[in-house]
């Protein structure tokens, strides 16, 4: 009998992220080539951002009532870069129809560009379309962090 956090369904079991999100986040990246650490309210992974030399690490993560996928590139941003960091994620989130560059931590001593997705904890998937959106996150984060380092030279 399915359990309310368990639906059957066409042959693939439909999870509550709420509760299954670091199943659902590691069975993914198993399933991948990535670099993963774990620690006990994150699951965070890395890939070569082999177009600029960086490393892209990605933390999953949840708030009260969201899963966040914290991508950054590691390059913090110099004082005088920040104009310019502003208006590249001003530009990508325009163009993409869906906000997720921005620059973090700006009053902070080591600023960055920061992608951030998210997900309401409430959310029910199955492991195949996790897959999928958390393939396309990373890929949009691979694009994100190409094109600014590559147009906006950051």
């Amino acid at each position: 009998m399915a359990t309310p956090e368990s639906v059957p369904g066409r042959g693939h079991e439909i999870l509550e992220i709420g509760t299954h999100w670091r199943q659902l986040v590691q069975n993914w990246v198993g399933r991948r080539n990535y670099h993963t650490v774990t620690d006990t309210v994150s699951v965070s992974m890395q890939f070569d951002l082999k177009e600029t030399g960086r490393m892209v690490t990605v933390r999953f993560m949840t708030t009260k009532r969201l899963l966040v996928a914290f991508a950054t590139d590691g390059h913090y941003l110099r004082q005088d870069q920040l104009a310019v960091a502003a208006a590249a994620s001003n530009a990508w989130n325009t163009e993409q129809l869906n906000p997720m560059l921005s620059v973090w931590d700006v009053r902070g001593p080591r600023p960055c560009l920061a992608g951030v997705c998210d997900l309401p904890l409430t959310c029910r998937m199955t492991q195949a379309d996790f897959d999928a959106l958390a393939s396309d996150w990373v890929e949009r984060a691979r694009q994100m962090f190409t094109r600014c380092h590559q147009v906006f030279k950051l």
